[in-house]
């Protein structure tokens, strides 16, 4: 395998792509009910009053059941759009709509708060291809959350989603990529 962290990555991000594509809607949904458990009860032992998380998209962890149980319970509830200069803008999605944004990517509307509004949140929940047993995150690459997370002046947790398969050993890092606090899988939760 190539020595380059980029083709080490994109060819990881191949494989981990065509695994999660070839998953049965049984697994999908014993997934889901899994993760959904799971961010319940990292809620619970974080006291999370307000989070960002993810909407997700078909092949991905869905976090849309707990997003449900968040809102629910007066959780506030952040979404990232992604924009062109690659940050992203949050939103509480007051609309209860979404839409494809870019890259294909689901977006909450709502009133759009700018990049600074995730500063104020009590846990971070976001979307990985795959989590080392250090907490390196591989990303899908457009370096969205790298920036976000790289950003903060005081972040709070930040926990990637990911399906039992994808925490792995390691990952290829680059000098950009950011550091996970915690990984949560459908079966278990791990703090770095």
């Amino acid at each position: 395998m190539s020595a380059d962290p980029d083709v080490r990555k994109r060819i990881l991000r191949a494989e981990l792509r065509e695994r999660r594509q070839v998953m049965s809607d049984l697994e999908r949904g014993h997934a889901t009910e899994g993760f959904t458990a799971r961010l319940q009860e990292l809620v619970g032992t974080t006291g999370a009053e307000s989070l960002s998380c993810y909407l997700s998209l078909p092949t991905e962890p869905n976090t849309r059941p707990f997003v449900n149980w968040a809102e629910a319970r007066g959780i506030r509830v952040l979404f990232p759009i992604t924009r062109e200069d690659g940050l992203l803008d949050w939103t509480v999605g007051e609309e209860q709509t979404e839409s494809v944004g870019m890259h294909g990517v689901p977006h909450a509307h709502g009133e759009l708060l700018g990049p600074m509004a995730i500063n104020d949140v009590d846990l971070i929940l976001v979307p990985a291809a795959a989590i080392d047993r250090t907490g390196m995150r591989l990303g899908w690459g457009r370096g969205y959350f790298d920036k976000t997370l790289g950003s903060m002046g005081k972040c709070p947790p930040v926990y990637a989603v990911v399906f039992d398969a994808e925490f792995v050993e390691s990952v290829p890092r680059e000098r950009h990529d950011q550091a996970v606090n915690g990984v949560v899988t459908p079966t278990r939760i791990i703090a770095f």
